[in-house]
């Protein structure tokens, strides 16, 4: 873009900010080095040396010259003049950090340079350390410029990161030069550290999926607030205010950096400043509707909020007409509906089968790193009571009731039930649900059949209560079938079930289930797996029965969730949204 163009528009943002007395920064981004996406590459790849790119080996990148490092530099400058014109009151360098281009510069094991940008850490550091100089230069001492810093690179070898469970040897940037990194970069006049950890090799840390802890860097930061005397801010699943609060005055971090928190409740820190910490939607760490989205080329939003990033053209308006809606399951999907339909204004009744409300959430939310499906089942509880959602637990709802109450509107959202197999034994076996929600107890030796997300998630559950387990799983690797999982999702939970020493086998399929174990068909043949419980985790079917029974007789009729189409939790949010939204 032209920076006259830039500077008109953006600086039209920067004025609304301030009219709220808020600062707002600009990120400067040296770009992606070996990293970059084969896709978007315009001409050949770069990096510090010639080495592979991370998602094609077959790519060599070609080593900057010392020149067009200079030049980058100079540009660092001359973009952060453009920002000081448009009003931002700082700018971010987009990073020594995640594995990016500048980052690279900074690892000695991508950095072979025999240049000024190579050598030793100071050799290293040159290029970022010229980049503020040359901000400070142009802008001025007193614009402030802050970096975003992983503090440690988590690499246990090439396109493969290290759990913090587990010992490694650091192949990156290990916490020793982390900090002795920042004091340098401290000296040469950065005015703050945005602090993280990981690289693209280690991609679950900088982007933490929900089996990674909340405040998952504050013991590097910790550590960090120690040797600079700059201000620290700290991000990593912080939406949690006592969380956030207790980093704060346990001098962890000097600020709070949310980001998806942000994308679930755009409201959260004004929530907690009002005392209404009950209605803040929480974020669930499952990168479904933010980066799981990006990496589709779809447009970011969240998977439990629908409207944000869009509220303008698809936010929710009160009804032209009230009506009488009757919503049928008690799930996601059937709490959305509800949720939207009362917040319109129309007059809605809730029909569960059950004692509670959540529906498959309550079985997902069982193991330690859900926790926050639970909360999200509390969050719909208390935004239906307030919307005076009549809600009616233990009731099974049939065609006759559904005529007797003739309502005007009937959403159905019934769920699904477990697939069946039919194989001899098939009745020895346990369901899923019903071992997370302890109504089944489970041996010590265990095999799951179906490695989805479900049977991987449930084999890890119980590997850390120190159950040996096995999973079963007909194609040629887990995770592969049914909706697709984030990157750092995946490898995370690929990871953690061998480091809790899960034995996987895949092209094997489930052929019976006996007294010793289960019966499996290998491309060798058939063998038996000892085991005292056999979990059948092979997914759901759509239960869609009843909807059948009124769909021809009652004109406005909607199935939604899984009774429709069994998929994840932000499918079913989404669709609950869509059409209750033109109720």
């Amino acid at each position: 873009m032209n920076p006259v163009s830039f500077i008109k528009t953006a600086s039209q943002m920067t004025e609304r900010v301030h009219a709220y007395d808020s600062k707002i920064f600009l990120q400067l981004t040296a770009g992606f080095g070996r990293v970059a996406i084969p896709a978007i590459l315009r001409g050949e790849a770069v990096a510090p040396s010639p080495i592979e790119n991370f998602w094609n080996p077959k790519i060599m990148c070609r080593e900057l010259t010392t020149e067009e490092v200079e030049t980058i530099v100079k540009k660092f400058a001359e973009a952060a003049v453009i920002a000081k014109m448009s009003g931002f009151d700082g700018v971010e360098i987009h990073a020594v950090h995640e594995g990016y281009l500048l980052d690279q510069f900074t690892i000695a094991l991508f950095n072979k340079r025999t240049d000024k940008y190579g050598g030793d850490l100071m050799g290293r550091l040159r290029f970022p350390i010229e980049i503020v100089q040359a901000i400070k230069k142009a802008c001025g001492d007193d614009f402030p410029v802050s970096l975003r810093y992983s503090v440690k690179s988590y690499i246990k070898g090439i396109r493969q990161g290290g759990l913090a469970e587990e010992e490694f040897t650091e192949l990156g940037r290990d916490i020793d030069e982390g900090l002795e990194a920042a004091k340098i970069l401290e000296e040469a006049g950065y005015d703050a550290f945005n602090a993280d950890a990981g690289t693209y090799d280690s991609w679950y840390w900088n982007h933490p999926p929900m089996y990674q802890k909340k405040g998952l860097y504050l013991p590097l930061t910790e550590k960090l607030k120690k040797v600079v005397n700059v201000p620290v801010l700290v991000a990593g699943r912080m939406e949690d205010p006592e969380l956030a609060s207790s980093a704060l005055e346990e001098g962890k971090a000097d600020a709070i950096v949310i980001g998806r928190g942000l994308l679930a409740d755009p409201q959260l820190p004004n929530k907690i400043k009002s005392g209404k910490v009950d209605d803040i939607r929480p974020c669930l760490g499952c990168h479904d509707g933010c980066m799981g989205r990006i990496a589709q080329v779809k447009p970011l939003c969240c998977a439990v909020n629908p409207q944000v990033g869009r509220e303008a053209e698809y936010g929710v308006k009160p009804a032209e007409k009230t009506k009488n809606v009757m919503v049928i399951g008690g799930g996601v999907a059937g709490m959305e509906a509800a949720r939207i339909c009362a917040s319109r204004g129309h007059k809605v009744s809730l029909y569960e089968k059950g004692d509670t409300l959540g529906g498959v959430l309550l079985a997902a939310g069982v193991p330690d790193f859900k926790k926050d499906d639970i909360r999200l089942v509390h969050w719909y509880e208390k935004q239906l009571k307030d919307l005076k959602v009549d809600v009616y637990l233990n009731t099974e709802v049939t065609k006759e009731l559904v005529d007797e109450i003739n309502p005007d509107v009937v959403v159905v959202a019934t769920g699904s039930t477990p697939k069946q197999l039919n194989i001899p034994g098939i009745e020895r076996t346990l369901q899923a649900t019903d071992v997370l929600l302890g109504k089944k107890k489970v041996g010590d030796k265990v095999v799951v059949i179906g490695g989805g997300l479900v049977g991987c998630e449930l084999a890890l559950w119980l590997a850390k209560q120190g159950k040996k387990v096995i999973i079963v799983e007909i194609l040629k690797d887990i995770l592969s079938a049914g909706m697709p999982i984030p990157h750092m999702n995946s490898e995370m939970l690929k990871d953690l079930l061998k480091f809790y020493n899960v034995e996987i086998r895949t092209n094997t399929s489930i052929a019976a289930v006996n007294d010793t174990g289960a019966v499996v068909k290998t491309e060798t043949g058939e063998e038996i797996i000892a085991a005292d419980s056999v979990i059948m985790a092979i997914g759901y079917d759509p239960d869609n029965r009843l909807y059948k029974q009124i769909a021809p007789y009652k004109a406005e009729t909607y199935l939604l969730g899984d009774a429709r189409k069994v998929q994840n939790i932000m499918n079913a949010i989404w669709d609950a949204y869509e059409v209750a939204r033109n109720i």
